[in-house]
């Protein structure tokens, strides 16, 4: 199969079919030192669910804004059902049927589910005034329409993650637009919300709607998609028919090159017990957690979203400190009251929200790297050294192949892959014994999670410590030592990798 093939489709070819919905042709793009986009094409079907595949970087996310009006092109045509257009905003996007949920939620999150939903569009009484009442009643018929079960007068800052993503889905969908662009939809869901989410996509695929959908999991791909479209740094590669190719086909286009071992585990000697924790709890969230942690060693820590794994993780580093329970460090007893204290114990902390608990996104790539060190070995007689932090943050950011120009570039005009990198970077700048990571693969595609991996097996072959919080099954199984397994806010038990299989966890992870 040609990396550059596209699929053959009969009502496609058809002189008298109908023109897509959206068609772009000859998308070129750049911003400062990097071309993002270069002459590239994609077409979307009525009734279509269209996946779009590529590594962090490869143009995706940039293509979709420029669909949705939040970028303007270099030069290229974008057609939507046979008409050019010119996208000059969001909500010149929105008036042409073109509706996207964003990979980074934009909730507001003083305000209402009700209010988030129909803001700017507001129903008004006779008065001029907003209809509450009315507004209520439209989205409890919206939330009726779609299954979903959460009060419309809900503020936004008590919902979980997963159900801020269901109302950014209901909110796109009652634009009643014709595209909707969906940016890694899944991320934050469990398997029963990815099913519901699925169900959803399906009516309004029934409906006529074209649904481009950017994941880099590929058992959504296969289960969701009609076809997908390949794109690699910042060029269009293929589009093809999802029954007539393999997950090996989709990331041999994605990434160039085959990759035959996604979890590089290396064996490494396993030294002393280097954390101890008995009976570690948060009054209300979890409680009995107990678990020692040595050099080299990779202590996976699976569960079901809700089962307070991330909580663990946020007492250990001090983020909100424990109630109850004792944390040892190398045999010494030690109270983790902050975030600072655990830096002083040697310990890093990797969150898993980019967004909001991770990068500080108005900020240059150096600004968010050294962060973390500021306070420390780059600091003589009151002043940073700057030449020095400077250098040995370019250093990591080439020993992580961070894709950026130069570390002045702005945070957020990376890739979500490349912003994970440079977290990771600022961490290890602090050259930790405890490594702590909260999803440290969440939103990267397969190239960038293998890197990633083969990273963690390496710092653990150098003697860290690696506390390794994920979702992901297969990651779990294939990156741990041993498996620690979290119910409802508590431990149901640990599991020697030679005995971990995807049946014992989730058994412990069910009960």
């Amino acid at each position: 199969m040609s990396d550059t093939a596209t699929v053959e489709r009969p009502d496609a070819a058809a002189p008298s079919a109908a023109p897509p919905l959206l068609a772009i042709q000859g998308i070129r793009k750049a911003f400062p030192g990097v071309v993002a986009l270069d002459n590239v094409q994609f077409s979307l079907r009525a009734g279509t669910v269209h996946a779009l595949m590529g590594e962090n970087g490869a143009g995706k996310s940039t293509l979709m804004k420029i669909i949705a009006g939040v970028y303007m092109p270099d030069q290229g045509e974008i057609r939507i059902k046979g008409q050019p257009v010119a996208l000059r905003g969001p909500l010149d996007a929105l008036d042409r049927g073109i509706a996207m949920i964003h990979q980074e939620l934009n909730l507001m999150p003083f305000m209402t589910i009700a209010e988030n939903i129909w803001i700017r569009r507001e129903p008004k009484n006779r008065l001029g005034l907003v209809d509450h009442a009315e507004m209520r009643r439209r989205t409890q018929a919206l939330f009726d329409r779609l299954a979903i079960d959460l009060d419309p007068e809900t503020e936004i800052q008590g919902l979980s993650i997963a159900s801020r993503q269901m109302v950014e889905i209901a909110k796109a969908v009652s634009f009643d637009s014709d595209v909707l662009i969906m940016d890694e939809p899944t991320s934050a869901l469990t398997d029963k919300e990815v099913a519901h989410l699925f169900r959803i996509i399906r009516q309004l695929r029934s409906q006529g709607k074209g649904i481009v959908y950017i994941t880099h999991k590929m058992n959504e791909l296969f289960e969701i998609a009609d076809e997908f479209s390949v794109f690699r740094d910042g060029k269009y590669i293929g589009t093809h028919a999802s029954k007539d190719v393999t997950r090996d086909d989709i990331i041999r286009m994605m990434v160039g090159r085959e990759i035959t071992q996604m979890f590089p585990k290396e064996e490494v000697p396993i030294g002393s017990v280097v954390l101890s924790v008995k009976d570690l709890k948060v009054e209300g969230i979890f409680e009995g957690v107990s678990f020692d942690l040595r050099a080299g060693e990779i202590l996976g820590l699976a569960g079901l979203v809700g089962s307070g794994r991330s909580n663990v993780a946020e007492a250990l580093f001090g983020v909100v400190p424990a109630t109850g329970g004792t944390i040892a460090i190398r045999g010494e007893a030690v109270k983790i009251d902050s975030p600072a204290t655990a830096m002083k114990h040697g310990m890093a902390f990797l969150t898993e929200d980019r967004k909001d608990t991770g990068c500080f996104l108005i900020l240059d790539i150096l600004s968010n790297m050294e962060t973390a060190v500021l306070h420390d070995r780059y600091v003589k007689f009151g002043f940073v050294q700057e030449a020095a932090l400077k250098r040995d943050c370019e250093e990591m950011s080439r020993t992580l192949r961070v894709k950026t120009p130069n570390l002045e570039e702005v945070i957020q005009n990376l890739s979500g892959g490349n912003q994970q990198k440079v977290l990771i970077g600022r961490w290890l700048l602090t050259r930790p014994k405890i490594l702590i990571l909260d999803e440290p693969t969440r939103g990267i595609d397969v190239g960038a999670k293998a890197e990633i991996h083969r990273l963690v097996s390496k710092l653990a072959g150098e003697g860290v410590a690696v506390l390794m919080i994920s979702s992901e099954m297969p990651e779990v199984l294939g990156m741990s030592d041993r498996v620690m397994v979290m119910h409802e806010g508590r431990m149901t038990g640990i599991v020697d990798r030679a005995q971990a299989d995807q049946v014992t966890i989730m058994d412990l992870a069910s009960r």
